[in-house]
């Protein structure tokens, strides 16, 4: 009987799994808690802007926690990269455990009603959970896989139109452009359908669950595949 061998898990499968849980993390803060973001700090400046201007549906603490946690995240996210990242496994595993562990404590506590989606309280969930995105964003920034940052968009969906063959463009990377837009909006997608009709606590709950897994599938990647390939589209024969 022949010997059966798994196929080794991409990073680039883990990466598009983190991208994802950013849609879920994203739909759990703006619907769950009150429009504010943990993983988009563009947004939540510009939102910071609408509440100190005191348009309603704004609250200017949920801003200043969401970034100052973000800020703490992202700079032991720093130091962790610039002390492990040469050893590329250990150092997403690390990173990623951290952020899983976070959004635990977070889904812990809402459970055991310490805290809960709405008043002050909800402040503490914030605050753990964009500690965690900024870990995330400073880790993802030290790795610097083009179009897989695992958060923001915004150049990513630029590039697909830009590097497009109607802009003259030859179209790199459009695979991995597309998927990283795809699996953010299933992330949104899914975050909000349970948010809007199963609650928020089962979301959070799913939340952590989706961050425990790409814990375990950084820990699982080879060495040897730590480096994403560029993915090319396949050229058409003539």
């Amino acid at each position: 009987m022949p010997h059966l061998t798994s196929k080794p898990l991409p990073l680039e499968t883990v990466l598009l799994c983190l991208t994802a849980a950013t849609g879920v993390i994203d739909a759990v803060c703006y619907l769950g808690m009150g429009h504010v973001l943990v993983a988009n700090m563009t947004g939540n400046i510009v939102f910071l802007g609408f509440a100190l201007a005191g348009a309603k549906g704004f609250s200017v603490p949920s801003f200043l926690v969401a970034l100052a946690s973000f800020l703490v995240g992202a700079t032991v996210g720093g130091r962790l990269g610039r002390v492990l990242s040469r050893q590329r496994r250990r150092w997403l595993t690390t990173t990623s455990v951290i952020q899983a562990a976070l959004a635990v404590v977070a889904v812990l506590a809402v459970a055991a009603g310490l805290l809960g989606p709405t008043g002050t309280v909800r402040l503490w969930v914030i605050a753990l959970l964009g500690a965690g995105t900024g870990l995330q964003n400073a880790t993802m920034r030290k790795l610097a896989i083009p179009d897989l940052t695992t958060s923001v968009l915004t150049m990513t969906v630029t590039g697909i139109a830009a590097d497009s063959t109607l802009a003259g463009g030859d179209h790199p990377r459009r695979v991995r452009r597309v998927e990283s837009v795809v699996a953010m909006l299933i992330g949104a997608l899914v975050g909000a359908a349970l948010i809007v009709h199963v609650g928020f606590t089962p979301t959070l709950g799913l939340l952590a669950g989706v961050l425990a897994l790409v814990a375990l599938g950084f820990a699982i990647v080879p060495d040897e595949q730590s480096e994403v390939q560029e993915i090319k589209s396949p050229q058409p024969t003539h």
